[in-house]
């Protein structure tokens, strides 16, 4: 049975990137090939938006935080590099720490976060952060539970405090099942150009996989706070998910001008 088209689908399909679609699409499938053309017309109206988010954050001296976690390839460094990908470079940067210094280890723990904490105007995206403590790092045994307790005995109060600062912070967690965690570890072993990504610690994920989940219970349980509450994304299809993180941003920010109806009038199959 074929697929029915509205005037507007085959006009997308028609079109210049519709066609370039149909071509590479496996099996030239028509479907894929429209969701897709869709999906890039939808991601570039809400990158138009998030210009205008940057501006309001340069204009007002706001400070943005935005923090993303999940599990191992749950997708925040391809979500990040979209909502990214036409900002102004010079006003905000992206943090993914790695493995502390001798010296940062015998600092305080949220010291190396706060150096890299936004000034005024400008917006920070933490690739991982001080999270690490609440579920790799005493999963993988990378800090004593004493260190574990501490961490989660200060964090809400270490959040309230940069919050009261003047510091927007929005909290964001990538949701993915075990299987679709195996698969994507699967595509990033084959890759060529991506096998590098594959950790040690990435190794051990599936394995510890109910751990992992013991601790993130906690982690939601102890720092969903009224004040710097979690946003859980979906993240199965990373399309879906990219489209969903950049709609939350929009939302959470109190930016202004505000496409209200832009930002909420279409939701991705």
């Amino acid at each position: 049975m074929g697929i029915k088209l509205s005037d507007k689908e085959i006009k997308i399909l028609n079109s210049k990137k519709g066609i370039k679609q149909m071509i590479i699409t496996d099996g030239h499938s028509v479907s894929k090939a429209l969701r897709y053309v869709k999906y890039e017309a939808r991601l570039k109206s809400l990158q138009e938006e998030l210009i205008k988010l940057q501006q309001w954050v340069a204009e007002n001296d706001k400070k943005l935080v935005i923090l993303f976690e999940g599990r191992d390839a749950a997708g925040k460094g391809g979500a990040i590099r979209r909502i990214t990908q036409h900002l102004n470079p010079r006003e905000f940067s992206i943090v993914a720490l790695p493995k502390p210094t001798e010296e940062e280890q015998s600092q305080w723990y949220f010291q190396r976060y706060i150096n890299r904490l936004p000034q005024k105007g400008k917006i920070v995206f933490f690739d991982r952060s001080w999270y690490n403590r609440a579920v790799v790092e005493p999963v993988n045994g990378f800090c004593h539970e004493h260190q574990y307790q501490t961490f989660m005995n200060q964090v809400n109060e270490f959040e309230r405090m940069i919050i009261e600062s003047g510091i927007l912070l929005i909290k964001l967690y990538f949701s993915i099942s075990k299987g679709e965690q195996a698969r994507r570890f699967e595509d990033i072993k084959k890759s060529p150009v991506k096998k590098w990504k594959f950790s040690p610690v990435d190794q051990n994920a599936l394995k510890l996989w109910d751990v992992y989940t013991e601790y993130k219970t906690k982690m939601f349980a102890r720092t969903n706070t009224e004040i710097a509450p979690w946003h859980i994304i979906r993240a199965n299809k990373k399309t879906k998910a990219r489209i969903e993180v950049i709609e939350k941003i929009l939302d959470l920010v109190p930016y202004d001008p505000k496409d209200t109806k832009l930002i909420t009038h279409v939701k991705m199959e």
